[in-house]
């Protein structure tokens, strides 16, 4: 899609494109991981967990949405968004790596949100 845009765009299409698919891959896996924790026999030690990967799911969606708009693209609106989105990651992925051992989805999630929060941070890294 973002090959048929028809103006040239601020940041570099490989990389946008390749920050939208971490971006969103990691708003599905912490999805599944907070629906995941939730079904856990011990749920209520998962209660923090299960509330950073819905915040980090949902920052990480509003992130995709506003790179995806290339159309009167606002720098720094869009840092902001990432920085956003770096931070959501790391705090939800250090979450997560506290029950990673026993919690395989937990795992998972912290590996999808290091590669979200990288992503943002070289999409920042190229912005400036």
């Amino acid at each position: 899609m973002l090959e048929t845009y028809p103006q040239p765009t601020i940041i570099d299409r490989a990389m946008l494109a390749t920050a939208l698919d971490a971006i969103t891959s990691c708003a599905e896996t912490c999805t599944a991981c907070a629906d995941a924790c939730l079904g856990e026999e011990m749920v209520e030690r998962l209660v923090r967990c299960a509330r950073l990967d819905l915040d980090c799911a949902d920052i990480c969606t509003a992130t995709a949405r506003v790179l995806t708009r290339q159309t009167g693209f606002d720098v720094n609106l869009v840092r902001a968004q990432l920085e956003a989105c770096a931070v959501a990651c790391r705090v939800c992925a250090d979450e997560c790596t506290k029950h990673a051992a026993m919690h395989q989805h937990c795992r998972i999630c912290a590996e999808s949100c290091r590669r979200c929060e990288q992503a943002c941070r070289d999409m920042l890294s190229a912005l400036r």
